[in-house]
């Protein structure tokens, strides 16, 4: 298999961890506060993650020209914006609408890149992408309704995490391109940029909009570690896939995340699987066969 392939499935897997860590640490920080653990307690992993490549693998630090730095900032900005937005609707009853509607991101992708980055698809790509749209919102167990859509803040909250993280996927390939170097080394390096500068911003507005939220994230140091952790080795299978491969195709494969979160509840969890869900399943198993066959 193509190494995009073996990034993605890692960043799915590792996506499928944080998301419950980030579930439980919203339980005690608010939204801001937990948007900024993914990224402050990430931030020493990431800088290890560069040296190890530029020390044991004898690469050189790039030079970052204004194009890479463009790309990064804006990509930064928008990964803050999604996660905040997803993480808010955690907090929405309606969950499976707001988290269904998150998951919209890999169809968000595939049109925005067709549009605006040069990036189209073939006919078996927008086949797969749609499929394995549609298994995520079955497996969700959603009940799409006028309420659900236009009165619930949940369902908005989910199509802009989606919109935002998509947007950040895009330009994540992007700036990675920009650096003109060995693409493992250009993926490092756009990571440590974005976490970096999203240390810094997402802490500054935690400080200035609510610092009791500060301590709180010291006395939770286990799973805001643990979050941290999960969320850097999500990112570099992310970063390094959409560095080696169109960015819709690697959100496509990535959807198999939501298989890999039903199959560990259910295996820990022991509960039955309905008739519906073994079809959203199937779906998602479907997509990726068409994506990595024919696509």
């Amino acid at each position: 298999m193509d190494i995009w392939i073996y990034f993605t499935l890692l960043a799915a897997f590792m996506q499928a961890i944080r998301t419950a860590g980030q579930k439980k640490l919203s339980a005690h920080l608010n939204s801001m506060a937990t948007t900024s653990v993914r990224y402050v307690y990430a931030l020493p992993f990431a800088w290890l993650y560069l040296w190890w490549l530029l020390e044991f693998k004898g690469h050189e630090m790039p030079e970052l020209n204004a194009s890479f730095v463009q790309s990064a900032l804006f990509a930064s900005v928008a990964q803050i914006i999604g996660t905040a937005c997803l993480i808010t609707a955690f907090r929405y009853r309606n969950f499976s609408v707001a988290t269904s509607l998150a998951k919209t991101e890999a169809i968000q992708v595939a049109i925005l890149g067709a549009t605006f980055f040069a990036a189209p698809l073939s006919f078996w790509g927008w086949v797969s992408v749609i499929v394995g749209v549609v298994g995520v919102i079955i497996v969700s167990k959603v009940k799409f309704n006028t309420t659900d859509l236009f009165k619930n803040p949940g369902a908005g909250f989910g199509v802009l995490s989606g919109l935002g993280l998509a947007i950040t996927m895009l330009l994540v390939r992007e700036a990675s391109l920009a650096l003109n170097t060995d693409l493992m080394i250009s993926a490092a390096v756009t990571l440590v940029f974005m976490i970096t500068v999203q240390s810094v911003i997402s802490l500054a507005y935690v400080a200035i909009q609510n610092s009791a939220q500060l301590p709180l994230m010291l006395k939770h140091w286990r799973v805001c570690t643990f979050v941290g952790i999960t969320s850097v080795i999500g990112s570099i299978g992310w970063y390094t896939a959409t560095s080696f491969h169109n960015t819709a195709y690697v959100k496509a494969l990535g959807q198999v995340e939501f298989f890999i979160t039903l199959f560990i509840t259910y295996r820990i969890f022991k509960e039955s699987i309905s008739k519906m869900e073994y079809l959203g399943m199937f779906l998602i198993l479907l997509s990726v066969f068409i994506l990595l066959l024919w696509a």
